[in-house]
């Protein structure tokens, strides 16, 4: 957990309290940073206990996959010989109007067609920071301290984020190794100087919940960590993440936009869902009334 404390990205922290700012700049704001500073210098007392005592627990599981694109999907292979498929990963495209100047991006336009006849790989992680926290969020309730209580989850969530800013450093540098020669401080990774990407399910890239499940089953990230996912595919501990990772030197984060009926009818088919549970997952990237 030390080695997470140093690798904190304080801006979300402080805008999950509702105050907007850049860190370290919103410490000596005009309006909030007086504020910002006890709060602060308070989640630096929590952290130094937390790790001190061992408050909570960290793990993490990834894998690598041998894959191609295949379409808009990416088709995962037990092994190296590509030729029994293990899973397919389902990707959604830009719609909207580029005006011929960009791209419409999709996910597994950054993995190597089957028909370019190149062996690519994917990435698969899942980590979390949220084992233990459930008695000490207890033993602040009953002393009705709500602030420490919120305090301790926005902490961990912090955390998790920093163990998969830590994670995604070690596949690059060690366990994928494509960019193995790697220096960059803490202040560049935050900024994402690095190659490659990893997003992950129900954010915009890949705003579908269900690919989750697919994710679970590839790493056995229950048995592997104790993550549990909900039937809603929300994960347990709360201070979790998971995604893919994605290593190709073009690949980037983007946002599919609103989609409409026409690739919601080729997803649900490439799916095995009815439109209408297609629908009902992509409620909020529709572009249309359903």
């Amino acid at each position: 957990m030390a080695e997470l404390v140093e690798r904190i990205d304080w801006t979300p922290f402080f805008r999950s309290w509702e105050l907007a700012g850049k860190f370290p700049a919103i410490l000596t704001d005009e309006v909030v940073g007086e504020e910002c500073t006890k709060l602060y210098a308070d989640a630096q007392a929590m952290l130094q206990k937390m790790v001190a005592e061992k408050w909570v627990q960290a793990k993490a599981v990834v894998g690598f996959f041998p894959a191609n694109a295949q379409g808009d999907d990416v088709v995962l292979y037990t092994d190296e010989s590509r030729t029994q498929t293990l899973s397919v990963l389902h990707n959604l495209r830009m719609q909207m109007e580029r005006n011929g100047q960009q791209p419409n991006f999709c996910l597994g336009d950054f993995v190597a067609p089957v028909e370019s006849g190149k062996a690519d790989w994917m990435g698969v992680f899942a980590v979390s920071t949220g084992f233990g926290i459930e008695a000490h969020l207890k033993a602040f309730r009953e002393k009705h301290d709500d602030y420490s209580a919120i305090m301790l989850e926005a902490l961990c969530d912090r955390l998790a984020e920093a163990l998969a800013e830590r994670m995604h450093e070690r596949v690059r540098k060690e366990f994928w190794g494509y960019a193995a020669d790697e220096t960059l401080d803490n202040d560049a990774m935050i900024a994402e100087k690095y190659q490659g990407i990893r997003p992950a399910p129900g954010y915009p890239a890949c705003p579908d919940h269900t690919e989750k499940g697919t994710l679970w089953t590839l790493l056995d990230v229950e048995t592997n960590t104790g993550m549990i996912i909900t039937e809603s595919f929300a994960m347990y501990p709360a201070a979790s993440v998971s995604g893919w990772y994605f290593s190709h030197p073009d690949s980037r984060y983007f946002g599919i936009g609103r989609i409409a009926r026409d690739q919601v009818e080729d997803y649900a088919k490439r799916k095995g869902m009815t439109l209408a549970e297609a629908e009902r997952w992509l409620a909020p990237v529709l572009g249309y009334e359903a």
